[in-house]
């Protein structure tokens, strides 16, 4: 029976290193290929020797697709394509192609030009990697070869975010990445068609989580700021340079101009003006309002918001900055941090996921002294707050994904493994297919039944309409009878004329013979005789006819009667059907085989 394994070498029952091997019809493809922030040594890649352990990954793989551009989702892209050895084709979409590169870099900088790290990519690398990248569009059907097709929706997530559609022959696999059911300040809902795959493979961050509403949240932490501007303390919001930070910028930007309030926001710079550059580059990716009101008033050339300076942050007074990255594992975010961690006047607002391993995990978790490098400690006297302003399916999302995909079985990825087991639960209970949840390195087997699609011919469906019987039902079963003809790739059944006329072939009439002996002291017309009343009181329904040439006729079965030259009584009965009637045919030489009853009439 035919199956499809899914292995995560990241990410699996983990949040973080996002890259999930798919077997699928003879063909293997990545799907993710990400780093994780908790780890500074080998672990922060994938495991790579598990698809093989030398040689390049190009003759193992036959596509890899990268659904967004955390990197958490690529960062390792460089790494395997040009380190370890890929030369096949990359897909990703637009946006995806067009900001992936900068995050790269700047991760590249970070670890290599600032903690001197070797064994790493380069800039060159990069450049080199993404000339092997081969841009989607949403809704596109993309042929990567003869029998594998991809085709890629709309997630939601952060700018470009796609889930993609993954199908061989009859078989398929969705994969989400990273996806948001609801929509927000500047990108819609997640969607997907009604396309039953075999597997629907999920993100699981929030497996347990329900979110409160949206407006509650916003609320909450517009208020947060504002006391804290208000006693002159100052606020830190950690980001990723895209996604939430552009969300969080909108809500702060409308706030300032309705309060009128003079407090300086910064954001710190570099990556933010490209961010927004493309952005304005690629509106059709973002929510309807903002592409409405973008002719008359662009949502992301910010009036209150200015660009950071390494020094601004011994400023006196209130201020508000939006610092990359998101988990305070490193960069400017950690710098400004450690600056004002000793104030309890002052708050650090995480508005995100924090990974095992970061800083931002360990002040969530209420730790108050921190060991820094070189074995120095650092008091948190600041406010820590967590709001949830994360763009990830919750519970209900996931839910709501599965009623929309209609999937014959569900994988979850990225998360945790006692909420995913949680999820799981719920899952098998409301809808009543398996659900697997692999750890990393650990491969899921899942069985499909593949349907194979066959054409029909209108004459075919006509004639047997004209039997009479039951109206089709498409959720029915119901058995046809015809021939089945393959033309190039696909199949069609029609009529046995019909099959003649198209394949230019003559009919032959096959038919089946049996010799069956019998014992019976009776001329040889007698003898058929009592076959015919014997078969009369037997067979109700059927036509039975004695014919004048010295036959019996039971349908289409011919029956003759001859004795043997020996023995008078010795009678050789021959039995001779088509094929359309080869089950009557077995079932009267078995009766025949028995014998005549001794009571029947001779004439």
């Amino acid at each position: 029976m035919p199956e499809i394994k899914v292995t995560p070498l990241g990410a699996g029952q983990d949040v973080g290193r996002s890259c999930i091997l798919v077997s699928i019809g003879g063909k293997n493809i990545m799907l993710d290929c990400g780093m994780h922030m908790g780890y500074n040594d080998d672990r922060r890649f994938p495991d790579f020797s598990y698809v093989t352990q030398n040689g390049r990954l190009t003759d193992f793989l036959d596509c890899v697709i990268i659904s967004h551009f955390h990197l958490d989702h690529c960062g390792a892209l460089p790494y395997m394509s040009e380190m370890v050895g890929y030369d096949g084709p990359i897909y990703m979409t637009h946006p995806t192609k067009a900001i992936c590169p900068i995050l790269l870099e700047d991760f590249r900088k970070i670890t290599v030009d600032k903690k001197g790290e070797t064994n790493f990519f380069t800039s060159q690398m990069i450049k080199d990697c993404m000339k092997k990248v081969v841009p989607l569009n949403l809704h596109q059907t993309v042929q990567v070869d003869d029998e594998l097709e991809i085709k890629a929706y709309y997630a939601g997530h952060v700018l470009g975010a796609a889930m993609v559609h993954i199908k061989v022959g009859s078989e398929s696999v969705v994969y989400t990445g990273d996806y948001n059911m609801t929509p927000d300040r500047h990108l819609g809902a997640a969607w997907i068609d009604k396309c039953r795959p075999d597997i629907l493979i999920s993100e699981s961050t929030y497996a347990t989580t329900i979110r409160d509403s949206k407006r509650c949240r916003e609320r909450d932490f517009l208020k947060k700021v504002h006391e804290s501007i208000e006693r002159g303390g100052k606020v830190l919001i950690p980001v990723f340079a895209l996604g939430r930070a552009q969300e969080l910028c909108i809500l702060l930007e409308t706030f300032w101009e309705r309060m009128n309030l003079k407090a300086p926001i910064y954001f710190s710079t570099g990556l933010t003006e490209k961010a927004n550059h493309y952005y304005k580059l690629f509106i059709t990716w973002t929510n309807q309002k903002i592409r409405k009101t973008f002719v008359q008033r662009n949502m992301f050339e910010f009036k209150h918001i200015k660009a950071f300076d390494r020094s601004y942050a011994d400023n006196p007074g209130p201020m508000v900055v939006f610092a990359t990255p998101g988990m305070l594992h490193a960069g400017q975010s950690l710098q400004i941090f450690k600056k004002w961690a000793g104030n309890e006047k002052n708050m650090v607002i995480m508005p995100g996921y924090c990974v095992q391993g970061t800083i931002g995990h360990k002040i969530l978790n209420g730790q108050r002294k921190l060991e820094m490098e070189g074995r120095a400690t650092l008091d948190v006297k600041l406010q820590v707050e967590y709001m949830s302003f994360s763009a990830h399916a919750d519970a209900k999302g996931i839910m709501q994904l599965i009623r929309m995909a209609e999937p014959r079985n569900m994988l979850l990825v990225h998360g945790e493994a006692a909420k995913m087991e949680f999820l799981k639960g719920k899952i098998e209970q409301e809808f009543s297919i398996d659900c697997y949840m692999p750890a990393n390195g650990e491969t899921a087997t899942v069985k499909t039944n593949p349907s194979v699609p066959v054409d029909m011919s209108v004459n075919l469906l006509k004639r047997e309409m004209a039997l009479g019987g039951p109206l089709p039902d498409p959720k029915r079963p119901r058995s046809m009878h015809g021939t089945l003809i393959m033309k190039e790739s696909s199949l069609k059944l029609v009529s046995s004329e019909q099959a003649l006329k198209e394949l230019g072939l003559n009919e032959h009439q096959l038919r089946f013979t049996c010799r069956v002996a019998l014992q019976d002291p009776y001329s040889d017309s007698e003898t058929l005789h009592r076959v015919y009343t014997h078969l009369k009181s037997l067979l109700k329904g059927y036509t039975i006819q004695h014919l004048p040439d010295g036959t019996v006729m039971v349908e289409s079965i011919v029956i003759k009667v001859s004795s043997s030259a020996e023995d008078a009584n010795a009678k050789i009965l021959l039995l001779s059907w088509s094929y359309q009637d080869e089950d009557l045919g077995s079932f009267l030489s078995s009766v025949l085989k028995k014998g005549l009853p001794s009571g029947l009439p001779k004439m």
